[in-house]
Formats: C-alpha cells, structure tokens, sequence
C-alpha cells in the first residue's frame, strides 16, 4: 500500500534518527542493512551541494543499502530521504547500458568503437569546416572534477573553443558574481562550523528545511540547545523552513533589494555598524564610481522602511525588526539560494546580502558568514574551481588573462595559443547559436537541459536540428529525445573522484562496484574521444583517475584554493579536506582571508598591519559594500499576466527526477506536480483544491493540478519543477543577469483560469 506524504515524512524522520546512530532503516531495508556480508565504502551524496558523507553497503558485487556517515562532519551520520535511497537508482530500469546511435529516426545499439569514431568523425567535420567555435559542451555540477577537468582540456585546450558551460551558470553563477565583486574571490569565507556558533541565521530566498535538509536540521538542533538563537527568512513563500522562523518578511517576487537597503540604513543609523571594521576593511562603490562612507549613507537615505515597505510589500515594522535583529546579534550566518541568484539582478541581490555583514563586522569571525548554498554535489569543485564556464580556467583561472592561458597550456601541453583569450558562449547564448545553427554540434554531459533550460521549449529547435551527443546514466530523458549519440556513463558507485561541496570541502569516493551494461567513466569516454579526434599525445597519458587528479590539483598550487595538499593518498582516509590546502600535512582552512588561513598567513607584515582580514583578491585588499539601485523582475505583473509564478523543489524529488523518479518510494510520497494558490486567489478565482486549471505565461501553458494551499502569499503562485510531464520550465522567462549571465527562473508574469 502507497505511503502517503505525511507518513513518508514520519518515516523519514524516524530513519533520521536511526541513522544519527548509524542505522539506516527504511521500509523494506531493515535486512539488507544487518546483512553479515555487507562491506562499507565512504563516498559522498549524489543530490545537493551540502556534501553529506555517506557509507555505502556493498555484497556480493552489488550496492544494497546507504546510510549516514557517522565520521563525517557535515552530517554526522544524518541523511536526508532521498540520500536513504540512493542505492535503488544505481539499479534503475531507466539505467542506459549501451551506446546507440541514431539511425534513419531509430534507436540502433552499437559498440563504443562504432559510437566513439562516429562522434569523432562528425566533430572533426564540423570543425575542418566551421571552425572550433561550431562545437560546444555543455556540462553538469553532478559530474566529478576529474570529469570535467577532462572535458575542459578537450574543449579549451586541444579543440580550441571556449564554448564550454556547466548547468551551474543556471544556479550558482550570481553567487559567484557577487562573491568576486564584493570579496574579491569566489566561495565563501567561513564552513558549516560557523552555524553552530551563529546567534542569527538570515535565510533569504531559500527553502533550507527541503532543499538543503541536513543543514536546516544542523540550524534546528542549533536552535532547540539555544533557544535564543534567532532565525529570519526573507522570501515570498510560507514553507517547512518557516517551522524554526522567529520573523518571516514576504516579500513580492523580485522586489527585495529595497529590503536588503533598508536593513542597511537602519543598522548604520542605530549604530550596529562597525565603523572600525568599515575605516580598516571597505571601501564603497556605486555602478560607476567609489564612494566614501558618507556618500554611500547619503544614497542610503533613499531606502526608508517605509520605501521598502511601498516597493516590496512588506511592512516597515517588520524590516526595522529585521535589521534590528541582525545588528544586535553577536555573530550572524546569512544564507541564500536560487531565490536570490536566479534573477536579473541576481549578483547584486547577493551584493546586498554581503554588505549588511561588512557593515556589521559580522565576517572572518567564528559563527559570521555570508554563506551560499549549493544546489548541485559539484558545481563548486568541478565548475567554479575546476574551471567549467566560458570564461574560466581551472583554478579560478581566467581565459582572458594571458598569464593564466600559459600556465594552464603548459601543464596541458598544447600551445597556448590553442586557448582562446575571448571568452565562449555563455549558456543562454550557446543554445540560441545552436537555435541559429552557428554551433553546429554539442556534447551535453550529466544534465537534462531541455527540461532544465528556462523558456525550454524555445531552444528545442537547436536540439532538434543540431548534431547532439549525449553521455547519461539514464534513458529515455527530454533530452536524450533530441540526440543522435547517447553514451551510457557510469554512475555514482561505479567510478571513483572527487567532489567539492558548499564549504569548500573536498571529498574523494570510491569505485564500489563494476559500472552496469557497458557503461564506462564520462572520463574516459571523453579520453577515448580525444584520442580518436587526433589528440593522442594530449589524452594517452591519463591512465588513472588519480593521473588526472594530481594534473588538476598541481594547477592549484600557489592559489587561493591551493589544493596540493589533497592527494588521493590522504583523501581516502579523511572525511574531506576545506581549501586551501597546501601541503600533505595541512588541516585545511577554516576562515579565508584573516589568521590560519595560508594565503592570508604569506602575505607581508606591512599588508596585516591593524587589519584582522586582508581580502586579498582586491587591490589594496578591503571589500567592497555596493550601492546598487533596486530593480524589480524582468517581467513584473500587469493586468493581462497578475500572478508572480515562482518554481523550486520538494524535498523529495531532485532536479529532472532522472533518478528519484527511479524510486517507487519517493514517487508514491509525491507522484506528479501541482501549482499552489494562495486561498485568497482560488476563492476569486472560483477555483477548488485538486481543481485542473491552466497556468499561462507568455511563453507557454501548462494543465495542472491546483493546490490550494497558504503557502504562496497572495499574488503569486509556486510550481515545482521536476517533472517532464508537468514542465514548469515552458513557462519560465529566459532573460538574464548581465553579470553573471543567469537566467531569472524565479519570478514571471502569469495567469491562471480552471481547465
């Protein structure tokens, strides 16, 4: 018999607990995990970018059962519902098991020889006639580093086109933005040790307690053994998060940059500000120009609570409550997700973010961090650091600095010249120049982006049109429909590599077991690749995953995230390593930029001098607090479209369910979409729960179940967006941030009406 949600829930919790003590236990499992023969094997997560360790239970050449990693420091042991059930996607019935290749409109299965020569051949065809930039790759933050490294040197060093993207430009691109832009580097500058010493948590734009459950349970066990712990979320949406909330300001979609100013202007005007923190460590921007201090409180002056308040529809009490409870707060962890980076003005949003701690002095110190979550296992460690956008190299690298390039090309061992200074398409442009036919062939790796792409179903014509290889785990998927080449690629268990989480944290995980079917490591399939496409003396060399590793990680030597230290030799035996990390007998780095981290510990006396921090990717090393105007969403509601349409997660599906819609459990807990509205709404709407009705964008429209539900605050609606039959992403708007180039799935203009 079906579970449903609500005892799903209830077992989930349960198995929580039993797994804080090292017991997995879920329905049907109990067997499998007291087996005698089970061997255990540490490895990571496969779902978000927390990072949680997990031991996976191995008999008889077979994955039978995870659990929590009770060594580990993230979670302790703690897993989410969907890690529990990790194992039963490794044996899915959608597994693909062979290459096929498509012929005459059919599926045909062939040998790797036939699939690799054939790929090869038509790659180097497009580019003998288009030339380099005609070809492009597109890549996942669920690959390993060691994956995409490959990819990278394929791409940028031997083919010669800077054309590479990574789904993390659609989630973490404006994270990375505002960090460069307020930091001056990438990533943040404490860890997960910093929640259990915070007095304030400041949740902006993020579900925690669904889309990022082993943290949320971190800050609510936090909370329960301090009571005077306070949490405040900034979001639009009532969710589970808000069951540890002390104050939740709704916001409309897109319109809290006022908020963010606002807070500002209070905390200086009643004396939060840290002024000597402020003289010793920031300087002041506006989009043109520096600023002083006094100019910066003088642009300030604009965002009263009561201005935020007309503009965000939040009231004035509750901002100044807000930004009282911030600055009053000995140390203070703001956190923020997709609801703040998939915007038009995503960087600055997280701009904002940042300047309240830099105000407050609330950085570079235990239990203080402007901390971005991470949606993906390893879109920091294979795609921020390891280089997998348009404009980057591997270790936060550039390809426009010419230094970089001969750095990079050297340990490549191509010409420098190979490695082209402007930088490629990023990924909205790379499928509106597959729609127009200027990048005649795509390698897409480990992602789904015809369900993923935001205004999906316009760049379906390129997909369609052009020549698409697909290396996945999984088949049939939206995107597989559009291929002419499907690669079948191990999975998880099956390959050994590294991932990098959230907090900077690098963690190795072991081969488990043979991958299934024919499938092979996305590693050496892009090898094999290179080889075939004449790269021989470039690729042969690579005869283990420890091989490119120890290329990947020399790259880092000498950077801000120097990994040198973290050999596979030592990563086998911990539970992952914080960059930097410089040598073998290093700890790792708990705080960037001030005392025990190396970079900041190298740096001259005469730097140091009265400065507890020297964030040293800025000249004269002082961050800066930015004076952005606030802009609301691209496309704000009107008459014709007057709902806000947000979409996001649920706590037990993952992206485009190509492997929770593997598991009968999770499906059955929640087996298909919905749009929640606001009871307000539905009543003038003449519309009932479990009604069908008809959400329209300019877009597209979709028919889909209504919940009605007070979640959403009135005016706006929410759709999780995981599955293909119900594809959110038809509705969603594909303009982008002009800085970081991420698209604003978060907010659009739409309508709805019953069916």
């Amino acid at each position: 018999m079906a579970l449903k949600r609500r005892e799903f829930l209830k077992a989930s919790a349960a198995a929580a607990a039993a797994a804080s003590i090292g017991v997995t236990l879920m329905p049907g499992m109990e067997k499998t995990v007291f087996a005698d023969s089970t061997t255990w094997h540490k490895s990571v997560c496969r779902f978000c970018g927390t990072g949680c360790g997990v031991m996976i239970g191995e008999k008889n050449g077979k994955v039978v059962s995870v659990k929590g990693d009770l060594e580990n420091t993230i979670n302790k042991g703690h897993l989410c519902v969907k890690g529990f059930y990790l194992h039963k996607v490794v044996y899915a019935k959608t597994r693909l098991l062979h290459p096929m290749i498509k012929k005459n409109g059919k599926w045909e299965r062939v040998s790797w020889d036939e699939a690799l020569d054939y790929v090869a051949k038509k790659f180097n065809e497009i580019r003998k006639q288009y030339g380099p930039d005609a070809l492009a790759f597109y890549g996942s933050g669920q690959a390993e580093t060691e994956e995409t490294y490959m990819a990278n040197k394929l791409f940028k060093g031997c083919i010669g086109t800077n054309n590479m993207e990574g789904n993390p430009r659609l989630c973490m691109a404006s994270a990375v933005g505002g960090y460069l832009t307020s930091l001056g580097k990438d990533e943040p500058a404490g860890t997960y040790a910093d929640i259990e010493k915070a007095e304030l948590f400041l949740l902006v734009g993020s579900n925690t307690a669904e889309s990022h459950p082993i943290i949320f349970e971190r800050i609510m066990r936090h909370k329960n053994k301090n009571p005077d712990v306070k949490i405040v979320i900034i979001d639009p949406r009532k969710t589970p998060t808000d069951q540890v909330a002390d104050l939740h300001l709704f916001p409309r979609p897109g319109w809290d940059l006022a908020i963010l100013h606002a807070m500002a202007r209070i905390i200086i005007k009643e004396g939060y500000a840290d002024e000597e923190f402020i003289k010793n460590h920031v300087n002041f921007r506006d989009n043109e120009k520096a600023l002083t201090f006094e100019e910066y409180k003088q642009f300030l002056e604009k965002y009263t609570p009561e201005y935020a308040a007309k503009v965000s529809g939040v009231s004035p009490d509750e901002i100044v409550k807000a930004a009282r409870m911030f600055g009053q707060a000995k140390t203070a962890m703001s956190m923020w997700t997709m609801g703040l980076n998939q915007r038009t003005r995503g960087v600055w949003a997280n701009n904002l973010v940042t300047n309240l701690h830099l105000l407050t002095g609330k950085i570079g110190v235990p239990g203080s961090d402007s901390f971005s979550l991470t949606g993906q296992p390893n879109a920091c460690g294979g795609v921020r650091e390891g280089g997998g956008l348009c404009h980057l190299l591997p270790a936060h690298r550039l390809v426009k600095n010419p230094k970089h390039r001969a750095e990079v090309a050297k340990v490549w061992g191509v010409p420098v010249e190979n490695i082209q200074p402007k930088p490629g398409k990023h990924t909205i442009a790379m499928f509106t120049a597959l729609n127009k036919g200027e990048i005649k062939g795509i390698y897409i790796m480990c992602t789904n982006p015809a369900q993923s792409l935001p205004n999906a179903s316009k760049y379906w014509k390129g997909l369609k049109e052009q020549f698409v290889v697909v290396a996945e785990s999984f088949f049939p998927t939206a995107t597989t429909e559009y291929a002419d080449v499907v690669l079948p690629a191990a999975f998880w268990a099956e390959k050994e590599g590294v991932y990098g989480c959230t907090e900077r944290r690098s963690q190795y995980m072991e081969k488990v077991i043979d991958p299934q079917g024919e499938a092979r490591w996305d590693a050496w399939i892009l090898r094999d690749l290179a080889i075939r496409m004449g790269f021989k003396k470039e690729f042969e060399k690579y005869k283990t995953a420890e091989d490119i590793w120890n290329e990947y990680i020399s790259l880092t030597k000498g950077t801000d995230m120097d990994l040198s230290g973290a050999t596979y030799r030592r990563l086998k035996k911990v539970r992952g390593l914080t960059w930097p990390v410089p040598s073998e007998d290093h700890p790792g780095t708990y705080k960037r930029y001030t005392k025990g981290d190396p970079v900041f510990d190298a740096l001259p006396e005469e730097k140091k001098k009265g400065r507890r921090m020297y964030f040293y990717g800025k000249p004269d090393g002082k961050a800066i607090v930015w004076a952005r105007p606030d802009k609301g969403p691209e496309e704000p509601t009107d008459a014709e479209y007057p709902l806000a349409l947000s979409t996001g997660r649920v706590l037990e599906h993952w992206h485009t369910r190509t492997m929770t819609g593997t598991v009968p459990e999770l499906n059955r807990a929640v087996p298909k979409a919905y749009v929640e509205i606001n009871p307000e709404d539905a009543k003038k709407m003449g519309i009932a729960d479990k009604d069908q009705v008809i959400v329209e964008t300019r877009r597209g429209k979709l028919k889909i179940e209504a919940r009605v539900i007070d979640r959403p605050k009135p005016g706006t609606i929410f759709i999780p967006w995981h599955w293909e039959e119900w594809m959110a992403n038809i509705l969603t708007i594909d303009a982008f941030d002009p800085g970081s180039k991420e698209p604003e799935y978060k907010v659009c203009a739409a309508r709805l009406r019953k069916a």
